[in-house]
């Protein structure tokens, strides 16, 4: 019994650019990896492989042809000869699928009671960067859906103006709102800690990567003193193994840790990861990178595995204006399995 492997490319269309400090967003190009053993053709496995442009470690020209290759490995019983620490997203994809397959091809790949449309997931609402006027909007829409916990993107328009965004988003939402801020290495180094000193006065939750990965040395310093919990995000991605993780974080000592697993390679890497976040005692959540459902589907399952009580990262399905049928739906700020649509199984089918 061999398995048989192909791949699908398709590009996802955001409703409006996703724009953080590091630049926007337009589109997204994903290929979808489809797994069936030979002897049972009708029962796939669906699993999402795509690097996210400018920040995903395969982030490179030859993507395309290095997941054919996989292909052609699979398809000849020879997986294990593809070097999967150099491409993240392509053994985020092949895991997801294995484990779909496994599973019986009915896009569960972790059983629990998420899975079922029996519990949900409570997660963060995300205000991306836009004008101050238009974030302060987007802030009130969060709110009024019903989310204790808002993220919002900073770091590239003038930070006192920013500040007084988060004082109004401070305002309206009250002590009880978790306020999560994440900047994507958007402060410069000299200001860094100034800045944080400013943002204590909005009780935010944590901030995720003030500044730009590749400083351990200045992020330790700031994880040492900052008045406003860090979180890493981007310094993680390209940490391969438990001796590399436990360097990084035995050197920065941060508070917190945010997982994606399409970035740092998947489920098992992830739970590397949170094993040594467990050793240092630093606080962890897991978000999404703006998959596709396919992959968003996976990651909340994944999720959901851990109980968790944190909120997690997982409302990016909604941010494409063609994407596949969704196996998620959001209400009140909690993330559930839309059990209609898993009945259907559109989900290998786009949107209009």
């Amino acid at each position: 019994m061999g398995l048989v492997a192909s791949i699908s490319k398709h590009v996802l269309t955001f409703k409006k650019p996703a724009t953080t400090s590091r630049g926007s967003y337009t589109d997204r190009t994903i290929y979808l990896l489809s797994i069936h053993n030979s002897i049972n053709p009708s029962v796939t496995g669906l699993g999402e492989c795509a690097p996210l442009k400018g920040l995903s470690i395969d982030d490179v020209p030859d993507y395309e042809v290095q997941l054919n290759r996989l292909i052609k490995q699979i398809n000849r019983n020879k997986a294990d000869d593809f070097d999967f620490n150099m491409f993240p997203s392509i053994k985020f994809g092949l895991e997801t699928a294995l484990l779909d397959l496994k599973n019986g091809g009915r896009r569960i790949i972790y059983q629990n009671f998420y899975a079922i449309g029996r519990q949900g997931l409570p997660i963060n609402g995300l205000v991306w960067m836009d004008s101050i006027e238009a974030m302060k909007e987007e802030a009130l829409k969060q709110i009024a859906k019903g989310f204790e916990c808002i993220k919002v993107k900073i770091g590239a328009l003038d930070f006192e103006e920013e500040c007084r965004m988060l004082a109004f988003i401070r305002e309206k939402g009250g002590d009880k709102l978790i306020l999560r801020l994440d900047a994507n290495g958007g402060f410069a180094a000299g200001n860094a800690m100034n800045q944080l000193k400013e943002l204590k006065y909005f009780y935010p939750h944590s901030i995720e990567q003030p500044i730009q990965a590749g400083q351990a040395e200045l992020m330790a310093e700031l994880c040492a003193k900052t008045p406003v919990p860090i979180a890493l995000d981007e310094e993680l991605i390209g940490i391969a193994d438990e001796s590399g993780m436990n360097k990084l974080l035995t050197a920065i000592k941060p508070q917190f840790l945010v997982f994606k697993p399409n970035l740092l390679g998947g489920f098992v890497q992830t739970d590397l990861w949170i094993k040594q976040a467990q050793k240092h005692n630093a606080g962890w959540w897991i978000t999404s990178a703006l998959e596709s459902n396919i992959g968003l589907n996976a990651i909340a399952q994944y999720t959901a595995s851990f109980q968790p009580v944190i909120h997690s990262g997982l409302g990016t399905g909604q941010l494409y204006t063609s994407n596949f049928m969704p196996y998620t739906r959001i209400e009140h700020g909690y993330l559930w399995r839309d059990m209609g649509n898993v009945a259907t199984d559109h989900m290998a089918s786009p949107m209009d």
